[in-house]
């Protein structure tokens, strides 16, 4: 085995103290998600999406990475590791993995509204007003609903070289991220780490179910594969 792949959501983060993306009634922090994160919605109200994202923003900078990412570094002393991430957090780089991919862009970097090419580090309030080298508006550098996800075909070709496969705090539902797991190679194991995990038993040949969070299921599946 040389190619540890790692498929992380929400639930990687939310011992670090992040909620997760939404709660039971498909609301985030008391908005309906279309509102703060679609591209009608930032048309209809800019400051409203501007808002949500400094309040996120803010509280990423109070967390720190948990046991669970710390863990995952720890295969990088003997393994290749690529983590694909549906997060928009930091907390992998933070914790130390070298190779992280963000699927749905990142909390700390925002881009032009009119060349999304321009992107740049930011850490503090976004607000109206706020432009790049362009002279056009900032935004969240934030994968919407409706919008491409553009570095899905990275991560398709990722997971496809992979060895064995960790799944953690997702739910596989939110799409297209949840088809990465249809690319994998034959056979290769397959950890799915969540308190709730919602996948089948069978759904491959070589899968196993840590029904756990990430503080102690990283580190069950991070001993086994170290040996």
């Amino acid at each position: 085995m040389k190619n540890i792949v790692v498929l992380s959501g929400a639930g990687m983060s939310a011992e670090s103290g992040l909620q997760t993306f939404r709660d039971a009634n498909g609301l985030w922090e008391g908005h309906d998600v279309l509102e703060v994160a679609s591209p009608i919605g930032w048309q209809q109200n800019k400051s409203l999406v501007l808002d949500f994202y400094n309040k996120r923003r803010a509280q990423l900078l109070k967390v720190q990475p948990n046991k669970g990412h710390y863990d995952l570094v720890l295969l990088e002393n003997k393994f290749k590791v690529n983590i694909v991430t549906q997060n928009v957090d930091d907390l992998h780089e933070r914790a130390g993995s070298s190779h992280v991919l963000h699927l749905h862009g990142e909390l700390f970097k925002v881009r032009s509204t009119k060349n999304p090419s321009f992107i740049y580090d930011w850490k503090t309030a976004l607000n109206l007003g706020d432009c790049g080298k362009d002279k056009a508006q900032l935004r969240p550098h934030i994968v919407w609903f409706g919008e491409d996800v553009p570095m899905f075909n990275v991560a398709i070709e990722t997971v496809q070289d992979a060895d064995a496969l960790i799944i953690i705090g997702t739910s596989m539902q939110v799409y297209p991220a949840a088809n990465l797991v249809y690319y994998i190679k034959n056979n290769i194991p397959v950890y799915f780490i969540d308190p709730k995990p919602s996948i089948n038993k069978n759904s491959f040949p070589n899968l196993k179910i840590i029904a756990e969070n990430a503080s102690t299921g990283v580190e069950k599946v991070v001993t086994e594969l170290i040996g």
